[in-house]
């Protein structure tokens, strides 16, 4: 199923050469059954470690699903779990090593089209932003493995540091979570905000009603933001519609589909 705003798609004069890309990651541009950047950095890290992940994302998944407690009292839980989790890697001491094992073993699978997707756009040269609160080294990793890490992309993450015997270093920086994934244009290298700055469109793609916020307000007139809703459509498709242009539910929810409504990029 498909939701479209066709008055405003009919209205933005989008193609190749006049469009900025920004997505999410996990559930985005991997699939709604894969496993997720978080996950895949742990694997080499054992059972109990892998259990107590596990009983994170029981706790705090349904909070983060939640679109009826406050958007500040969701943020503290994210920031809590987040954190949480930053602490179980220092605590089972992963390396970099082990990091990089982990990702060539993880079963993190692309969404249906978003491979080439990527490619379509490294063929272009369209800058592509991806925003995401899960690993900045995984996601890199990943794409690096599949070759559609183009140099027109930028990549905006937690991102782990290792010290020079590759032991894990404590996270310091803004950490990025499901409620603070705003695109700033500050974070971006200065060629990648010269083509931001001078690109009039965006195409917005993500999977929670947060990533709306990944483009700013004040540019949402001139962004087509779409997402893709695996799960608790009849209780959320409503509030999917209102926060976003394209909604693509069931076998429409793909990177194909994307293509499909805008073949000029």
């Amino acid at each position: 199923m498909k939701y479209i705003n066709k008055e405003k798609l009919e209205k933005l004069n989008i193609n190749s050469s006049n469009l900025v890309i920004v997505l999410d990651f996990d559930r985005t541009i991997t699939a709604s059954n894969s496993m997720d950047s978080w996950d895949a950095s742990g694997l080499l890290l054992g059972n109990d470690f892998k259990e107590k992940l596990e009983k994170l994302y029981i706790k705090y998944r349904p909070i983060e699903l939640d679109y009826k407690i406050s958007k500040e009292e969701k943020a503290r839980q994210m920031e809590k779990w987040y954190k949480e989790c930053l602490d179980l890697y220092e605590e089972y001491k992963l390396n970099k090593q082990e990091l990089e094992e982990s990702v060539k073993k993880s079963k993190l699978i692309f969404r249906k089209g978003a491979k080439e997707f990527l490619n379509n756009a490294i063929e272009k040269e369209i800058p592509v932003v991806i925003l995401s609160a899960g690993i900045g080294n995984v996601i890199e990793m990943f794409l690096k493995k599949n070759n559609v890490l183009g140099k027109n992309f930028e990549i905006i993450s937690n991102f782990l540091q290792f010290d020079e015997k590759g032991n894990i270093k404590p996270f310091k920086g803004k950490l990025i979570h499901t409620t603070n994934k705003e695109l700033n244009i500050i974070d971006l290298r200065k060629d990648f905000k010269e083509e931001l700055i001078s690109r009039k469109y965006r195409i917005l793609v993500g999977d929670m009603i947060e990533d709306e916020k990944m483009v700013s307000r004040k540019e949402w007139d001139r962004t087509m933001k779409i997402a893709f809703l695996d799960i608790s459509i009849k209780e959320n498709i409503e509030l999917y519609k209102n926060s976003f242009d394209i909604v693509l539910t069931n076998e429409d929810s793909n990177f194909d589909k994307i293509r499909e409504i805008f073949p000029a990029i």
